[in-house]
């Protein structure tokens, strides 16, 4: 048995020595052009550490072998991809091409923005009126008795018969007869007071809101109007009655709703993040898609100062001229926001982001085929651009396609970056596993013969 211990080594002796002259052979098969160019270019460069040749966690800073004799693998500054920052990529040219890689150089430009979004119409609040008497007494007759009618500027409504009204009118016919008697009176006085008389029962008349042409029939015929008419006090459209014929109405008594559409209200709801770029006075222009081909232009008049906690959106109220009344109110509409606001900033593609949740980052190009990821801090978005506030200057190229490729080779990169970090020392080194064993770094000669022990069964 022993005998056959001995006969074993021996030949596991003799095919190593064989495979360490056979392999040097058939590596000087190749250029020798090639190889003296990359001798001459290490010896030129100083490692960084050296490695042993199956686990690239075990190093050295000196040159080393371990228990089997084989040589540490020195690790050069620009030894490829696992060199250099943690993270950066080195890909040869015509990877990058065929994976699509695209990139962008970062500008300093002024940013603009234009808000898209979808609008509700209104009625404009300031021209929408609500017709109440100002005396008690029932309604004789209605002259406008249908919703939706379009009413002009002095358009008899409706006429109330009112005691109180008749009483008025009736005072100022005496206040007429008194100012007629007393023209002619030597005292001036005397006049003076009939004048005085008069003017306020003309005034408390107009107080009631009585119309003109009631007044003037009123001192031509010498005699009470019963009915007190109702006018519209503009042109507009009526929304809503609120009496019928015959009704006892007071002051509190809604007769009317009027609105004029000549210019109508939208509101549109604006993302908080956009809210920066809107102002008041901000031209908008909108569409209907009952009025297809026509568009209308209109200006943000307010900014609401609170948000809608549920939505997360700002409101903003717009107006827009409504010509021939074609606008009606609960129309949805598209509108564009033609934000004034322009942002001095150095911008890149927005596809050049990638967010990782806890970061936002890039890959800048330091050279053909080599690519660093560096963090970034974000601004405002906008027409497929976003604003860099740091991290990338003005004339830096940007990845803007498959950089998600890239990233992945970068996070492997760097973990290999940490795990052949130098170790600091040679002896720690376990004994590494025998597949894949390089062979061409092993120093037969050199291997200590005494101290080898080869297992074989007893």
């Amino acid at each position: 048995m022993n005998k056959q211990i001995i006969v074993t080594a021996l030949l596991s002796l003799t095919i190593g020595a064989g495979i360490s002259y056979i392999v040097p052979r058939m590596g000087a098969k190749q250029p020798q052009q090639g190889a003296a160019q990359k001798a001459d270019s290490n010896k030129e460069r100083k490692p960084l550490y050296y490695r042993h040749p199956m686990n690239p966690a075990n190093t050295s800073p000196v040159p080393a072998k371990d228990s089997m004799g084989m040589d540490y693998i020195p690790v050069y500054a620009t030894a490829g991809k696992g060199s250099g920052p943690a993270g950066v990529v080195e890909i040869d040219p015509v990877v990058t091409q065929s994976i699509g890689v695209r990139t962008a150089r970062a500008v300093k430009k002024k940013l603009t923005h234009n808000i898209r979004t979808v609008g509700l119409i209104d009625y404009d609040e300031k021209r929408v009126t609500r017709l109440h008497p100002k005396v008690e007494g029932w309604v004789e007759e209605l002259y406008v008795d249908t919703t939706g009618e379009h009413v002009k500027k002095n358009t008899m409504l409706l006429a109330i018969y009112s005691p109180e009204l008749v009483s008025t009118e009736e005072e100022y016919l005496l206040a007429l007869k008194n100012l007629e008697s007393l023209k002619n009176s030597v005292h001036p006085d005397i006049r003076k007071g009939a004048q005085n008389l008069l003017r306020s029962s003309l005034e408390r008349l107009q107080l009631f809101d009585v119309p003109d042409h009631q007044i003037k029939e009123i001192e031509r015929g010498q005699t009470i109007v019963r009915n007190m008419h109702i006018q519209s006090p503009f042109d507009g459209i009526v929304v809503k009655i609120g009496v019928r014929e015959g009704q006892y109405v007071t002051p509190a008594t809604e007769l009317y709703k009027i609105a004029d559409l000549s210019t109508i209200w939208i509101y549109v709801d604006i993302y908080e993040d956009e809210m920066p770029w809107v102002r008041t006075g901000d031209m908008a222009e909108m569409k209907v898609t009952g009025i297809p081909g026509k568009t209308f232009t209109g200006k943000v008049t307010y900014i609401y100062p609170y948000l809608d906690s549920k939505t997360r959106t700002n409101k903003i109220r717009l107006e827009f001229k409504n010509p021939g009344r074609a606008l009606k109110p609960d129309m949805f509409a598209n509108v564009t926001l033609l934000t004034s606001k322009q942002l001095d900033a150095v911008a890149i593609p927005s596809e050049a982001i990638i967010r990782t949740g806890k970061r936002d980052q890039v890959f800048i190009v330091t050279g053909p085929g080599r690519f660093e990821p560096r963090e970034v801090t974000l601004g405002v978005s906008t027409n497929g651009e976003v604003q860099i506030v740091e991290g990338v200057e003005a004339g830096e190229e940007v990845v803007t396609s498959a950089q998600f490729l890239i990233d992945s080779e970068s996070k492997l990169n760097e973990a290999t970056a940490k795990m052949m970090e130098p170790k600091g020392s040679a002896g720690k080194q376990d004994d590494p596993d025998m597949k894949g064993m390089d062979m061409q770094g092993m120093d037969l000669q050199g291997m200590d013969k005494k101290n080898m022990r080869i297992e074989g069964k007893k």
